[in-house]
């Protein structure tokens, strides 16, 4: 196989192991609150909500 083929199949399997801690540490949050939580308390920035708005609409199709 090719290294690089392997390294990107390695690097897969990562974003997936990420991905699924992810998911555990966020069941049962509401994931608006836990945003407006990080706005209010300036750990994100009103240019970060934004652009995570602009994301959230490209990936659902619809305007928050």
């Amino acid at each position: 196989m090719n290294m690089n083929i392997m390294q990107m199949f390695g690097n897969m399997q990562n974003f997936q192991k990420q991905f699924q801690n992810f998911q555990n540490q966020m069941r049962g949050i509401n994931p608006q609150q836990e945003v407006q939580k990080m706005l209010n308390s300036g750990k994100m920035s009103q240019q970060q909500f934004n652009q995570l708005r602009a994301l959230v609409n490209q990936l659902t199709g619809r305007n928050m």
